[in-house]
């Protein structure tokens, strides 16, 4: 079943023990410190955990001609609007040949060649911020995170506040690390099939890039 904002909020204070709300206009203190935490960033900072494979998006992207740097690489990209994390940047559309050779600074890239083919996580309201697309578990994580925020405010119980966030030098030992793991491990499960990585050695060995028909390398597939 799809989720929503409501849904989430009070998936959070029921992880809590706190009242849930009837509505988003509800006018008391739980409403309010859970639209701040909206406000500030907080579904944005659950899509920056991972490389969720509901969130991902391709784009080929082109040099902006009216930039040139000073030095170093020659093209420089800006990064979407939408952008969270990087995933792979390529040199061609099928992502079979990342580019080793480019630089990654606060809004760009920059490569020698153009154009770049790049998968991100993005925070579109087609991608990350679409609810409706988000599996079961990094629903139930982004409760636990936005439980984990409110907590205090709410009840000022450390306990409860340690419960959510595990012993100090233990996050993952609390709720809130365990909701991020079971998230991660089930969207890897979504992952089609890779074939393992080749070592120049076997490579040679084959005498190229590999036996297989699409130009990789023969063998198994991994997960």
């Amino acid at each position: 079943m799809a989720t929503d904002r409501l849904k989430i909020y009070n998936g959070a204070l029921q992880i809590i023990g706190d009242r849930r709300l009837a509505s988003l206009s509800e006018n008391v203190k739980a409403r309010h410190e859970l639209d701040a935490v909206w406000q500030d960033g907080g579904v944005q900072f659950c899509l920056e955990q991972a490389q969720w494979n509901f969130a991902m998006r391709t784009a080929m992207i082109t040099h902006d001609p009216d930039v040139e740097p000073a030095f170093g690489y020659q093209n420089a990209f800006e990064k979407p609007t939408d952008w969270v994390n990087t995933s792979a940047v390529c040199q061609d559309e099928y992502y079979n040949t990342p580019l080793l050779q480019y630089a990654d600074e606060v809004g760009w890239w920059f490569a020698d060649i153009t154009p770049i083919y790049v998968k991100f996580v993005s925070n579109s309201t087609d991608y990350g911020m679409n609810l409706a697309k988000w599996p079961y578990s990094f629903t139930e994580y982004v409760k636990h995170y936005f439980a984990s925020k409110v907590v205090m405010a709410l009840t000022s119980d450390k306990q409860r506040q340690q419960t959510l966030l595990g012993p100090p030098g233990r996050p993952d030992a609390g709720m809130l690390g365990n909701s991020l793991l079971t998230a991660k491990n089930r969207d890897a499960m979504a992952k089609p099939a890779q074939r393992p990585a080749q070592g120049g050695w076997s490579k040679s060995r084959q005498g190229g890039w590999g036996t297989g028909r699409d130009g990789g390398p023969g063998g198994s597939l991994i997960g």
